[in-house]
């Protein structure tokens, strides 16, 4: 059945007090610096984009969205709006947008980003079902792009000046223009920021509106401290209000957004974030899916035949599970993220390996081994023939045992 996108209520201002949305916080990570931007994820106190009171992982999200549902049955959208950006953190977003789509088919699908990185990803969100997309525009000439973002991050490279400014800008007409050929709904924010970009929005719009754009929303900078932009005052409402008018000679304008917080969760005209916050706690608490859900185990090995690589210098890793007919086969290899990317790295790490129950390698620094233990993959150090260690993980074992009964018999008088 196709969904009823005229529930949408922040595209659609008709049916605000009627249909809700749910905000899943499952994107910690971000690849740009705006100079109003301060995330604290932890602020309980303040209602603006870039705010959580924690982040989920993709299956704690769903498992949240059920228990939401159950006491407020009007939400009808299900988005990703940060605390970062959702393509910042690819992994976490896609998997939370698989697993809703999968257990909640009915369920609207919704994202905002600043268009740096969702290109890739452009063909499996329409796949997927996602109708709107918001991207976030501030500028459309490099310059002036140049005073509102300190830097552009494009995997392991950062750009500053009109140099990021200007990758950045490429990257969002790239994605809008992919977006709508693709079907998808395009809202653009549009930050006023006094002094900086209000005497830009007729061109802004303008070339939002060439572009497809089906709706735009003029948001009041949100001045915030410890920001660059701390110091500039946030625009009134007679100047907000002259601005849309400007705008709307190109597009049609929201005026009833609420700046929602990546965790916000309700009606737009009665939001419940404060009043699910215990919830969304708990849910942040979920212990990982059962083993059963968890099928696999990967294996850092250099030859296929012994677990003998340290998870910092493997480039790849094997993926084990129980074979019907007894004993274990090699069920696919996946990729480890590059390295330099620091926690983040771990972070991917942990989503790549989410249907994994263990991993076997020689070695693990203690900084991947708390963030791979955290997501419910249980790392174990060990050494010896990959069959033993499977054995191991799926009789309920020890694998780092393994390590301690070598070094025995190597060390001359038989095995203990």
């Amino acid at each position: 059945m196709p969904l009823d996108t005229k529930r949408h209520p922040c595209f659609n201002a008709t049916v605000k007090g009627q249909y809700g949305r749910i905000h899943l916080p499952v994107a910690p990570q971000c690849n740009i610096r705006c100079n109003y931007c301060n995330r604290k994820y932890d602020c309980v106190n303040e209602s603006r984009p870039g705010v959580t009171s924690t982040v989920l992982a993709p299956e704690q999200a769903v498992e949240y969205l059920d228990r939401v549902l159950a006491k407020e049955p009007r939400i009808t959208v299900a988005g990703i709006a940060g605390p970062g950006d959702p393509f910042a953190n690819p992994e976490e977003t896609m998997s939370t947008l698989r697993l809703v789509r999968q257990r909640f088919p009915g369920m609207m699908l919704c994202l905002a980003s600043n268009g740096m990185a969702i290109a890739p990803h452009i063909e499996e969100l329409a796949s997927l079902g996602v109708t709107h997309v918001t991207i976030t525009v501030n500028a459309v000439r490099p310059e002036i792009g140049a005073r509102i973002y300190a830097w552009v991050r494009d995997n392991k490279v950062v750009r500053r000046g009109e140099q990021g400014a200007t990758l950045l800008l490429e990257r969002q007409l790239a994605a809008i223009r992919s977006l709508k050929e693709h079907g998808v709904t395009v809202k653009i924010n549009y930050i006023v920021i006094p002094g900086i970009n209000d005497s830009h929005v007729a061109e802004v719009a303008r070339t939002m509106r060439d572009l497809g754009v089906d709706l735009f929303n003029c948001m009041a900078l949100f001045p915030n401290q410890d920001t660059p932009f701390a110091g500039i005052p946030q625009p009134d409402k007679a100047t907000m209000s002259s601005l849309r008018a400007v705008a709307e000679e190109y597009l049609p304008q929201m005026r009833h957004c609420t700046r929602c917080r990546a965790d916000a969760v309700g009606l737009l005209d009665a939001d419940r974030t404060e009043e699910f916050r215990g919830c969304l706690s708990a849910c942040a608490s979920l212990p990982p899916p059962a083993p059963a859900d968890r099928p696999f185990v990967a294996v850092a090995t250099m030859e296929g035949v012994l677990i003998n690589q340290h998870l910092g210098e493997a480039r790849s890793l094997q993926i084990w599970e129980e074979a019907p007919e007894g004993g274990y086969r090699l069920a696919a290899e996946r990729p480890t993220p590059p390295p330099g990317g620091g926690l983040r790295r771990w972070l991917q790490l942990a989503s790549t390996l989410r249907d994994c129950r263990a991993l076997l390698v020689s070695g693990i620094g203690p900084k991947p081994a708390q963030v791979l233990q955290k997501a419910g993959v249980i790392p174990y150090e060990t050494e010896g023939f990959i069959d033993e260690g499977l054995a191991a993980v799926y009789q309920g074992g020890d694998p780092s045992r393994l390590r301690r009964r070598r070094r025995a018999c190597s060390g001359g008088g038989g095995c203990l």
